[in-house]
């Protein structure tokens, strides 16, 4: 027997929605959890309160000498010291060229390679981090957990995972790499995760056997989705009386509740769900549709040649005493074509100062412009300095999904005058590329973090507007979903029996 179109539409919206609402009143109920509890991170801030100041009294060998004693010659792409292994200060020298975890970690007293991670240097880590050696557990080694999918940490697998003895029982895990604490984990995160991200992403299907389909797992149940939306809102429309009520009075032709709720908060909510669903499968850039190929930054432009540091170089004592209180990183690179000493305290930006003489710093800033209009071989259409956020430069809270990038202000904009239209944010203060977009990851920020997150500032600066906007519309979507569950497990029983 061949059905009508409409019954089609029917039976397709009946089976996916059976199929697939499970998914959709998840994905409510975990967004919600998700304004309020992110992934678990360690932010730039976190890692810098935690890490022990820098002991300018400390026989701290300089740069040259822990290279030359640990062998590792020639030029650089970045040095850093920091108290952040081991409990210990530590070199963390990445040579020119170096890609992902090519990191060679120095002992800064001795001059001597990191000894492999083990459980000990783990945890001493751990103490450093945690200011206390009471009351650490280890608690083995791992590759991948529910907590480290995130593909930042690949360069530091496999991870150390230890238990603080604090009220919030936190997890941090130590780098295998390198000894640096690069995530925590409180006990709040971990559980909330379980209802948050962890089942938004769909992250039982990474770490195993599905890992590899997990990608297209997720990019198909979202256009599946997509499709049962647009074919409930059909449905939808096509049931509802806009003029003339049904023989019982109704607009609604369902005589039972669940049906009645479903019908309504469909029409109400179908265009929210479908809105959510596209974006989320947007964040995922299925089969890299924002992929531009543009060309790469030539960041040597900025750096204006390779890191090499000689003995006569200014000395860390040097460096932490010239920039006048507690230092709790000191990063060496070129900037201008001049060997830099960042000097990170606690809060704040970095004190840049000079790598040779140990004096306070300042870029010259026509200078850095005209170092900045060669980061594309393309003209500069103009360059604009940001003093306030816009739509595309702001700050996230810090759990969120986007919360662990710093945003200072002010910055410039370089605008280019190429195809791909591309933009480059840069810290004027330190010379540093905070970020680039052209016009691919322009209309990814309005299809993924406008539509999925309400990344607007007029919400964002708003509080608690933004909450109870996106609360209203994610309980509409659960109350579409979840009537959907019912009446899907409503049917399914009755064919059984």
């Amino acid at each position: 027997m061949r059905l009508h179109p409409k019954r089609w539409l029917y039976l397709t919206h009946r089976w996916l929605g059976i199929a697939l609402c499970a998914f959709f009143a998840m994905w409510f109920v975990s967004g919600m959890v998700m304004m309020y509890v992110g992934y678990p991170k360690l932010t730039p801030a976190e890692r810098l309160a935690h890490l022990p100041a820098l002991d300018a009294a400390a026989p701290l060998l300089s740069p040259a000498q822990a290279l030359e004693r640990a062998g590792v010659g020639g030029a650089l792409k970045d040095l850093r010291l920091a108290a952040a292994s081991g409990g210990r200060p530590v070199y963390f020298a990445t040579p020119a060229g170096a890609r992902g975890g090519d990191v060679v970690v120095i002992d800064a007293l001795h001059g001597e390679h990191l000894p492999p991670v083990d459980a000990s240097w783990a945890l001493a880590s751990a103490a450093a981090y945690a200011g206390s050696s009471q009351g650490l557990a280890y608690l083995g080694s791992v590759d991948e957990d529910a907590f480290t999918h995130s593909r930042g940490l690949d360069a530091h697998r496999p991870l150390h995972r230890v238990q603080l003895a604090d009220a919030d029982h936190t997890w941090l895990y130590v780098s295998g790499q390198t000894g640096e604490v690069v995530r925590d984990a409180t006990r709040t995160e971990r559980l909330w995760n379980y209802a948050g991200a962890w089942i938004h992403w769909l992250y039982p299907f990474r770490g195993n056997a599905f890992n590899a389909y997990w990608s297209d797992i997720v990019n198909w149940l979202s256009v599946a989705g997509i499709g049962v939306a647009l074919a409930g809102t059909a449905v939808g429309i096509m049931r509802w009386r806009f003029t003339r009520p049904y023989r019982s009075g109704a607009r609604s032709p369902y005589p039972g509740r669940m049906m009645r709720w479903h019908h309504v908060s469909g029409l109400l909510f179908a265009l929210i769900t479908i809105t959510w669903i596209f974006s989320g499968l947007m964040s995922m850039n299925p089969w890299r549709i924002f992929d531009s190929g543009a060309a790469p930054l030539q960041t040597t432009a900025l750096q204006g040649g390779p890191l090499v540091l000689t003995a006569q170089h200014a000395t860390p004592q040097a460096l932490i005493g010239a920039a006048g209180g507690p230092v709790r990183e000191l990063r060496w690179q070129m900037v201008l074509g001049r060997p830099t000493a960042f000097a990170q305290a606690v809060s704040g930006a970095a004190q840049l100062l000079d790598a040779s003489t140990a004096q306070p710093l300042t870029l010259d800033p026509q200078a850095l412009k005209a170092a900045a209009a060669r980061l594309l071989p393309f003209p500069v259409a103009r360059i604009e300095t940001l003093t306030d956020y816009d739509l595309y430069y702001y700050a996230r809270a810090p759990h969120s999904m986007m919360g662990a990038s710093e945003r200072p202000l002010p910055i410039w904009r370089i605008v280019f005058d190429d195809t791909h239209a591309s933009w480059v944010h840069l810290d004027p203060h330190t010379g540093n590329v905070l970020g680039r977009l052209d016009s691919h990851k322009r209309a990814s920020r309005w299809l993924f973090a406008m539509l999925h997150s309400w990344d607007w500032l007029p919400l964002l600066e708003r509080r608690p507007l933004w909450d109870i906007t996106l609360l209203t519309l994610s309980l509409g979507g659960l109350l579409l979903s979840g009537s959907g569950m019912v009446i899907g497990w409503r049917r399914l029983r009755r064919r059984r029996g």
